[in-house]
């Protein structure tokens, strides 16, 4: 599907750890579970160390660290699951997805289902670790995550679902560690979803001629030639609402630093954006690995 000129955007690259180190009944199943592909999963740790270090007023509780940051991987996998079982008649028409395991036929739906509830199984054991009242609030963001794979198609705005379930984590964190979810919590919260929104816009200008082709949606196509100025807005409310979220949760000096840095970063990446190369984009989504950890980072030294 890709141009003999051009990158091949696939998200799958044969000969890697996957096809060198496992079994190959295994494959599959680690490639549903987007374990070949780690930057979900730190899209998801930052966020939720982020809240757990300012919930805890400092370095968190180790116990806690391990729980959710087990947690924020298994949910990851599964919503990685139940994100190509939904899409397994499309993912196969789009240049990004077309070797995912379902729509390349490695396996079926029934073993992928199987899987599913192995992996939710898992997830759900944490939670006896938990408060009732994490319990509760973890519970509430299953509805987000079995509905997201299905917003593209009749909203353009599936990444405000996606961003609202992918940092559940952090409003968890906040139960747990202090009982209670603050103001300044849900702000840091609705700042990682705003963040979410631009970087995964980003993220879907990569497949925005196969989603027009296949009469799916997305803020790409929304935004369409405004994208840059639009991501551009997102990471600055993105800027502001966790500038004003830590300094309601208290953040000392050093945290509005490390803001300032993150809003340098953000910046850039907007500067470097360009529609039309699917290619740059990608690795511009790439690069919030780097804008999560710089929130890790200024929560931690915002606790001094």
């Amino acid at each position: 599907m890709n141009s003999l000129s051009g990158p091949d955007l696939s998200d799958i690259h044969r000969g890697d750890w996957v096809d060198c180190r496992l079994p190959l009944a295994l494959r599959p199943y680690a490639r549903l579970a987007r374990l070949d592909r780690p930057v979900g999963i730190w899209l998801t740790l930052f966020p939720c160390w982020a809240a757990l270090v300012q919930a805890s007023h400092g370095f968190p509780d180790l116990r806690q660290l391990a729980i959710f940051s087990l947690g924020a991987l298994m949910m990851r996998s599964a919503g990685s699951t139940v994100n190509d079982i939904a899409d397994r008649k499309f993912d196969g028409h789009v240049e990004r997805t077309r070797f995912r395991p379902l729509a390349s036929g490695q396996i079926g739906v029934p073993q992928a289902l199987a899987f599913l509830i192995v992996q939710l199984a898992l997830a759900a054991s944490l939670l006896f670790f938990l408060t009732p009242y994490t319990r509760l609030v973890a519970i509430c963001v299953l509805p987000l995550v079995f509905l997201y794979p299905f917003c593209k198609r009749f909203t353009h705005w599936p990444q405000v679902v996606l961003g609202a379930a992918f940092n559940w984590g952090m409003l968890m964190a906040w139960a747990e560690v202090a009982g209670q979810i603050p103001a300044g919590a849900v702000l840091m919260w609705l700042g990682a979803v705003a963040w979410q929104i631009g970087y995964d816009t980003v993220y879907a200008y990569v497949d925005a001629k196969d989603d027009t082709r296949l009469g799916l949606k997305s803020t790409a196509l929304l935004f369409g030639r405004h994208g840059k100025a639009c991501i551009g807005a997102f990471y600055a409310l993105t800027a502001g609402a966790w500038s004003l979220g830590g300094y309601m949760l208290g953040m000392s000096l050093p945290y509005a630093i490390g803001m300032l840095v993150i809003a340098a970063h953000l910046a850039w990446q907007t500067r470097q954006i360009d529609l039309a190369r699917p290619d740059v984009n990608f690795r511009l989504f790439l690069a919030n690995i780097l804008t999560g950890a710089l929130l890790a980072g200024a929560a931690f030294a915002g606790t001094w």
